[in-house]
């Protein structure tokens, strides 16, 4: 590459880095720590002690805590962003995987897989307030943006669980296709997608019938059929791509939203399982739990520009502006 070329290189990947203003948290999943990156200097300038095997993570509505996973401890830990300290445990169920948080912030949707339950969690009283008998190893959990349904994805009965958030009970199943790991829906509330792990597919489901109307394929060059296992997802809020991560192919696929069908398959670290997009979405983090990294995505260019080493078996991502 030419002088020149490398300079231009340089000076895009520097403005790419320098117009994230954020802190990317990703929880490791064998180190029992949390990894905090700075976005611009793509650089891990903390890692934090947390609770026995923390998966999944989420921000709390203000912005000002961090939600964890503590699946070995049996709870969920509180993490104030501020000071880098847990400030206090949330009664969460038995082995808490994933979790999806109300739009008000007020309510926590738990799965836990052993005891095959929802487990619905008020924040501010620190209680628990109902708990759903869903399927057989619940995994996925996603609330709509206008607060009216919560589902839940069961890796065994391989379903989508649909509980309406007024009454807290399951009003109507979905089957999809084999073990499910992740929900995700639209940004209007009327659209549902579904990764099915060992399936291969991601299934959208209309909200309003609940009904699936599309299933998306995958297919990579050289990686054997059962190797594409799709596990986590996050669509654009320009409603233009959705990322879907591919397990042990290596690869992220970007999928053209409107259509359903693949555009690119990105080559990530190894095994790669959840995603989020920055606040501005111009780069997409992605976590590696066999490479012991994460993947930095540039969703402009559709290209990989840095992967950062993190702990052991990186599994969740949370990404909070500074």
């Amino acid at each position: 590459m030419s002088p020149p070329r490398i300079a231009l290189a340089l000076t895009l990947f520097a403005s790419s880095a320098l117009a994230l203003a954020a802190n990317v948290y990703v929880s490791n999943e064998k180190d029992h720590t949390l990894s905090v990156i700075d976005s611009s200097s793509l650089k891990v300038v903390k890692t934090i002690p947390v609770g026995k095997r923390p998966r999944g993570i989420t921000l709390s509505r203000d912005g000002k805590s961090l939600f964890i996973c503590a699946s070995d401890d049996n709870t969920v830990q509180v993490l104030d962003l501020a000071s880098g300290k847990i400030t206090h445990n949330l009664p969460s169920g038995e082995d808490p995987e994933q979790f999806a948080l109300s739009p008000d912030g007020k309510t926590l949707y738990i799965a836990n897989e052993d005891s095959n339950v929802v487990t619905i969690l008020d924040v501010a009283s620190r209680r628990v307030s109902a708990q759903v008998d869903v399927g057989v190893e619940p995994e996925g959990m996603a609330v709509s943006p206008d607060g009216r349904w919560a589902v839940n994805t069961s890796e065994t009965t391989n379903m989508v669980h649909w509980i309406d958030t007024r009454s807290r009970k399951v009003v109507d199943n979905t089957l999809v296709d084999q073990r499910p790991r992740y929900a995700r829906f639209s940004a209007d509330s009327k659209l549902l997608w579904v990764s099915a792990e060992v399936g291969g597919t991601v299934s959208v489901i209309d909200v309003a019938s609940r009904k699936r109307i599309h299933t998306i394929h995958f297919a990579i060059s050289g990686i054997p059929k059962d190797r594409i296992q799709p596990v986590g997802i996050r669509l654009s809020r320009d409603g233009r791509y959705a990322y879907v991560p591919l397990g042990p192919a290596n690869h992220v696929a970007v999928v053209d939203a409107k259509t359903y069908q693949p555009l690119k398959y990105l080559l990530v670290g190894r095994r790669v399982w959840h995603a989020e997009l920055t606040p501005d979405e111009k780069q997409l983090w992605v976590s590696n739990g066999v490479s012991n990294d994460v993947s930095v995505i540039d969703t402009e260019q559709l290209k990989v520009i840095k992967s950062i080493p993190v702990g052991r078996y990186p599994w969740g991502v949370a990404i909070s502006p500074l």
